[in-house]
């Protein structure tokens, strides 16, 4: 696809709305519409720390073991590189992240806020030299000045890593904000040999457009979720980037997600796994809030929007 990576993240962005808890055939058939569609990565999940996470309260894909994954794809050769996140102060790098050389992942990205760059460094020189690709998604970047961002690009153009994610963690961005960032992570990356990718969030519905301005501003790595299938109001739908490029003649295929969604999505709906966009999303997304708020809103079925309005001003 003229360089353009997708990449689906709906285990592990998905995973946040049922707590992991998904059946093999989900996965697997997740897995074989990924391979059909063309997708170039397909992200398993995160690599949590039994140390943090009780193992008891979330499914295996919060924790991505190599027997887990093995079982899903065998020894993976199918046409798809495969991931898991490495969430920095959530995840034992140095202990669970075996040499690349024993697994059947391809690829290690790094989650991390600004703030925590030094350790973030140092997980992607680990798992560089473990024979990994790597990314850094750092996060909430809409928290952060222009001045923080830069010097947080400039660290890591001079490192390892393969790629350098904008991550719109709270879905607060416009199309020109998110295109205008993107230049500035293209400036700082490509004359250092790197790729810069985009993992937008769809509070304000703007998951899909700001990921097509990204794409035009220099991002090849497109995250996208089946159904846009994520955390509170999801992600960039996978199904609707397929068909955008599709029409724009590239070779991906978008009948693999909706034949997905008719068997898989349609089924967790039914069981009350709820995400997309709603007014309490929209809400924190306009005021740069962390969806945490908007999440208890709706799970306790409030519908007093005009106080929730307020209670995010105040």
């Amino acid at each position: 696809m003229d360089g353009l990576q997708i990449f689906d993240c709906t285990l592990r962005d998905g995973g946040l709305t049922n707590n992991f808890f998904f059946e093999d055939s989900f996965v697997r058939d997740l897995y074989q519409a990924n391979v059909e569609a063309g997708v170039a990565y397909m992200e398993m999940g995160y690599r949590a720390s039994r140390d943090v996470f009780d193992e008891n309260e979330f499914g295996k894909w919060k924790f991505c073991d190599e027997e887990a994954i093995r079982h899903i794809v065998g020894d993976h050769p199918e046409n798809i590189k495969l991931s898991v996140m490495a969430d920095i102060g959530r995840t034992d790098y140095r202990r669970d992240i075996i040499p690349k050389k024993e697994s059947v992942l391809d690829m290690i990205r790094i989650a991390a806020y600004s703030r925590d760059i030094e350790e973030a460094l140092d997980a992607v020189e680990h798992c560089h030299c473990l024979g990994y690709e790597t990314t850094v998604n750092i996060m909430a970047v809409s928290n952060d000045t222009e001045e923080i961002i830069a010097e947080v690009l400039e660290k890591l153009s001079e490192s390892s890593v393969d790629v350098i994610y904008l991550v719109d963690s709270f879905g607060s961005f416009y199309p020109n904000q998110a295109a205008h960032l993107m230049d500035q992570y293209a400036k700082a990356a490509f004359p250092k040999g790197k790729q810069v990718g985009i993992h937008a969030h769809n509070n304000q519905q703007l998951a899909f457009a700001n990921t097509i301005e990204c794409m035009k501003s220099g991002a090849s790595f497109l995250d996208v979720t089946v159904n846009g299938l994520g955390r509170g109001a999801g992600n960039c739908a996978a199904e609707l980037l397929a068909g955008y490029l599709t029409g724009q003649g590239k070779d991906c295929s978008q009948e693999p997600f909706i034949k997905f969604i008719e068997k898989h999505v349609l089924a967790l709906k039914k069981e009350g796994v709820v995400w997309g966009y709603d007014i309490p999303y929209l809400l924190t997304g306009q005021k740069n809030k962390h969806p945490s708020k908007a999440i208890e809103f709706i799970k306790e079925q409030r519908t007093q929007y005009t106080d929730f309005l307020r209670e995010l001003a105040g």
